[in-house]
């Protein structure tokens, strides 16, 4: 980035640098929980000494001496300076450099506004009116009624803690050094650094890193930026890729002495809002700029346009443009096929000798996000439980649901559903024979002999839908490796079965050739049918960039029983916690009352989870049960 082109003074541009990497560094340590200050510098296994690539080409975009970067990544690694460190370089940053110009301010102060009225419209969202049942999942209550009940009547015995709210606590807190940099400062830096993180200037990566994302997160927390604005800042990154590569495409007859497309990006890029060069529309305007974005945009065209006059009146011209097939091209070009990738994916089932697999787009699809998230329910009583339970959730991301073979699906939740209004099951629940099913889980007691003999009817096929959901697994990683879902962050959730095909996922991006730690940024596990003892679960983890909940009922013995093979001895992520550092075990028992409710409590689980909020933790205000027990 050239000092001429860029409101950032050379020693701003080393101070931005010099943060991001800290907070780089920073994101892992609270991830995996490596604990010690030697072990953390020794470590073989950090992102700064595994792959240089990941800060170099950060490094390169912001134009910092190629002499200074081992320093760089040096001053990050010292945990015990971390304090100094931070203080020294906001303390940068809110000092005047030379290069400060009153018209780099008024760059600097209109790229503030587009953000702000970006955000501004990316938030102003109403949720999806054409759900069937209106309520996107929050209230369902039809076939899997007669589940949730019967599950709920064996533990009626079972004293009710009075709160179903979870308990965030926060670990990392804005900054005070911060207060001393002006808001529009704040909003140069990290726009540089967005932009910088998604820039190809490294042939050796491709698309945008989780982990730059997840670092992006925790820079936003010490600077007390809102991570909305940060949203809105890599949507108009997006429109300004797009526009990067259409221009190179339409001008390859330029000569090579002349200024290449990046660096016309990058000196325009600062406005941010650029989804007009030249007066003349963007190509993307119809599939990717956001109606809510280009809204904003169209209302910050005076002032844009007065600034840098080649934008002009564009802004409004792409506020109200509609409709143009050229954006999936665009798309294609810089962040791969995208939706069109995903949705596509019905030829990958031969893969994995599946009769389904298919990815479903519910929302946020060709509107510039630069973030995925692909949702899973394993369980179903009929083909809608595959998308109403995610429908309400209007994140800013791009959104699908993942339904594989539903016909399996839906027989084994059929079955456990006839066992639960059995005679058997029921006599069992009246004795109050249920009660002692999850401690005898855990302690490998024998079970009742009747109670064995009625599994039959759902034993055939649990086993059948397990060993889908495994391979289902294995074709979602071969999708995310292939880059289908536009190399961009990705985060997976899933509950029942769902959960299980992510872990499998995981599982073999770590077994592939390649660095695969970037593709996926967070993950959550809502009763999750998972061993705890027989997996591989450090495998797993070094996968996810981000935050990785295992949420978990402790009551819920339905899960317990369909899973009990392997159970005996080696516990089951879905009724109890995981103990592997960097799994953030949530219990959520008084907000499930059997394995079905999942169905409907999923978002509100989800919402109370704070996903977005990278330095939340779950705090428990009340004993597990099943610890007090012990």
């Amino acid at each position: 980035m050239e000092e001429s082109s860029s409101t950032l003074s050379r020693t701003h541009r080393h101070a931005a640098a010099s943060l991001f990497a800290l907070a780089f560094h920073r994101s892992q340590i609270h991830q995996i929980r490596i604990s010690g200050i030697a072990s953390v510098s020794n470590n073989p296994e950090l992102w700064i000494k595994h792959n240089s690539d990941l800060l170099c080409p950060i490094f390169r975009f912001l134009g910092v001496d190629d002499q200074s970067w081992h320093g760089l990544e040096a001053t990050a690694t010292s945990s015990s300076q971390l304090g100094h460190h931070l203080g020294s370089f906001l303390q940068l940053l809110s000092e005047e450099g030379d290069a400060t110009t009153p018209e780099g301010l008024d760059k600097e102060s209109a790229l503030t506004k587009a953000i702000d009225a970006s955000a501004m419209s990316m938030n102003d969202t109403t949720p999806i009116a054409d759900s069937p049942s209106g309520d996107h999942g929050l209230n369902t209550r039809s076939q899997d009624d007669v589940c949730e009940i019967m599950e709920t009547s064996a533990l009626l015995p079972l004293k009710k803690q009075p709160s179903n709210t979870l308990e965030i606590a926060r670990f990392e807190q804005p900054l005070a050094e911060a207060n001393l940099i002006g808001y529009e400062k704040k909003m140069a830096v990290l726009y540089a650094l967005v932009a910088a993180c998604v820039a190809d200037t490294d042939k050796s990566r491709q698309g945008y890193d989780a982990r730059h994302r997840v670092a992006l997160r925790l820079l936003a927390v010490w600077l007390d930026v809102k991570w909305n604005e940060m949203e809105a800042m890599e949507s108009m990154v997006a429109f300004s890729v797009m526009n990067s590569v259409n221009k190179k495409g339409a001008k390859e007859e330029e000569s090579v002495g002349s200024e290449t497309s990046w660096d016309k990006w990058k000196r325009g890029g600062i406005i941010g809002a650029a989804a007009v060069t030249g007066g003349t529309l963007m190509a993307i305007t119809g599939g990717l700029a956001a109606p809510a974005i280009a809204h904003g945009l169209g209302a910050l065209a005076p002032t844009l346009g007065g600034i840098v006059p080649a934008i002009g009146g564009g802004f409004a011209a792409a506020a109200t443009a509609t409709g143009s097939a050229v954006g999936s091209v665009a798309v294609a070009a810089s962040f791969g096929a995208a939706g069109a990738g995903l949705t596509g994916s019905k030829m990958a089932t031969r893969i994995g000798s599946l009769e389904e697999f298919e990815l479903k787009g519910v929302g946020g699809i060709n509107e510039g996000h630069l973030a995925v998230r692909i949702s899973i329910s394993g369980l179903a009583f009929k083909e809608k439980d595959f998308i109403e339970p995610w429908e309400g959730l209007n994140d800013n991301m791009e959104r699908y649901v993942l339904q594989y073979e539903s016909k399996n699906l839906i027989a084994l939740s059929t079955a456990i559903q006839d066992w639960l209004t059995s005679l058997i099951a029921i006599q069992l629940m009246k004795d109050g024979a249920m009660l002692t099913v999850l401690s005898s889980l855990l302690t490998a007691l024998a079970w009742p002999a009747t109670l064995v003999a009625s599994f039959d009817i759902i034993d055939s096929k649990w086993a059948i839908a397990v060993d889908r959901s495994d391979r289902a697994g294995k074709v979602l990683a071969e999708v995310l490796l292939h880059g289908l879902q536009g190399n961009r962050p990705v985060t997976l959730v899933g509950f029942s079965l769902g959960a299980r095909v992510i872990f499998k996922c995981l599982q073999c991006l770590s077994e592939s050739k390649g660095d695969n730690a970037g593709i996926v940024e967070r993950v959550v596990f809502l009763g999750a049918p998972i061993s705890i003892g027989e997996e591989n679960w450090e495998a797993a983890r070094k996968m996810v960039a981000g935050r990785f909940v295992n949420a978990y009922s402790s009551n819920d013995w339905t899960l317990g029983i369909t899973f009990r093979a392997s159970l005996l001895s080696h516990g089951l992520a879905g009724i109890q916690p995981v103990d592997v550092p960097g799994v953030e075990n949530v219990d959520v028992t008084q907000l499930i009352e059997g394995h079905s409710s999942y169905l409907r409590m999923t978002q509100k689980i989800l919402e109370q989870l704070e996903l977005d909020n990278c330095c939340a933790v779950f705090k428990s205000g009340q004993e597990n049960p099943q610890e007090e027990k012990s």
